[in-house]
């Protein structure tokens, strides 16, 4: 048995991946503790995954604006004494960064140990993130997506490798998802989601466009982010026959349900999100955060166009959306190509594929363990 520690906190795009890998290592006697941060979004997710084990992390993200950066510094520097202490108390051989400020504070964390655990990244966008081309440096692994690599890591650090997307996250029926949504179960479902910084825009849009959508019988489920709009129904009239719902949640503990219950999704371009409907075969329009870090957004959207899992939309056209949504829901022949290379897309297990690689890792150099100079207390 291995111990993995794995830095995955601070939103949904770095805990997820980080708990399908921790399960899939666990499920093969291994044993593992996650570092997430103190925000509500990730309390509220491993509540879920009581057979692991969460340790909340200290830190703040990364900002120029001077009392911003102030707490990122004074966050990184209780981060970094929070994970060394983690460290000599868990004992890791690896410990694995999804990105963000907590991936940042455990590598350092662990490279400053004498003897310290293998340090792994895993980068999910199409761009790498701040704290993954700082820590590539002194990785033993470096897991990108396919077709993205970095300039200076040698071939026998890099891997093409996906993104671990959670076990629970298996197509149900959508008419019973939808029953359990409370929308009707025999009328096309149009989800949006605006993720954990880009809702409100996406919020107000389809807010604007409920009765045009009622009108062509297309249900909505909103998921309006946490703080971001109230959980609630509404019903728009139908051209005939029944009003139409519209449901809004603030925050989505149950993705299979939500994403096995839509047609087609309108979404920000994080690589979580995108994963999620690769695994789900929920055909997108993409909106990209246009805040977003070196503009990753835009690149996972349109590797994913090009895959042929639906289209992109810049926010400046907001305006053109709803027309784009009604043309594309009313051509099936589109949304079953959409399908279609959606589920040629989902042919590896990237969770199995890290797992093994960490184990041969292992093998072939098992002798960095903090466990042969200190007893473990975990």
């Amino acid at each position: 048995m291995s111990r993995f520690l794995i830095g995955c906190g601070g939103t949904g795009g770095h805990l997820s991946p980080g708990i399908a890998l921790a399960e899939t290592l666990v499920a093969r006697g291994h044993q593992c503790a996650l570092l997430v941060s103190t925000k509500q979004i990730d309390a509220r997710l491993a509540k879920k995954y009581e057979h692991l084990d969460f340790f909340a992390m200290p830190g703040a993200g990364f900002s120029l604006r001077p009392a911003a950066f102030f707490r990122f510094f004074a966050g990184q520097s209780r981060g970094l004494s929070f994970a060394h202490a983690t460290i000599r108390r868990f004992l890791p051989d690896v410990v694995i960064g999804f990105g963000g400020f907590t991936t940042t504070a455990l590598t350092l964390a662990a490279r400053l140990q004498a003897n310290g655990p293998h340090v792994v990244l895993h980068e999910a966008n199409r761009v790498p993130g701040r704290a993954i081309r700082l820590a590539a440096r002194f990785a033993s692994r470096v897991y990108f997506p396919p077709g993205v690599n970095r300039r200076g890591l040698s071939a026998r650090v890099v891997r093409p490798c996906g993104m671990p997307v959670r076990r629970e996250l298996v197509r149900q029926s959508p008419a019973r998802s939808r029953l359990a949504l409370g929308l009707e179960p025999d009328r096309r479902v149009l989800l949006v989601i605006g993720g954990s910084q880009g809702a409100r825009p996406l919020n107000e849009w389809i807010a604007a466009c409920l009765p045009q959508l009622a009108l062509e019988n297309i249900q909505v489920l909103c998921v309006t982010g946490p703080g971001k709009g109230a959980a609630g129904r509404v019903e728009h009239p139908a051209r005939q026959g029944r009003p139409v719902r519209a449901v809004f949640l603030p925050f989505a503990d149950d993705m299979a349900t939500v994403l096995s219950a839509a047609d087609l999704a309108v979404a920000r371009a994080g690589a979580g999100t995108i994963a999620e409907f690769i695994r789900m075969q929920v055909p997108a329009i993409l909106v990209p955060y246009p805040e977003a870090a070196d503009n990753h957004q835009a690149h996972n959207a349109r590797f994913f166009e090009q895959q042929g899992g639906g289209f992109v939309l810049d926010q400046a056209f907001l305006g053109d959306l709803a027309r784009e949504v009604l043309e594309v829901m009313g051509n099936e022949w589109l949304m079953r190509q959409f399908r279609y290379n959606l589920q040629r897309l989902d042919r590896d297990d990237a969770a199995e594929f890290i797992a093994s690689d960490l184990e041969r890792l292992l093998r072939e150099s098992p002798a960095r363990s903090l466990r042969q100079s200190a007893p473990a207390t975990a």
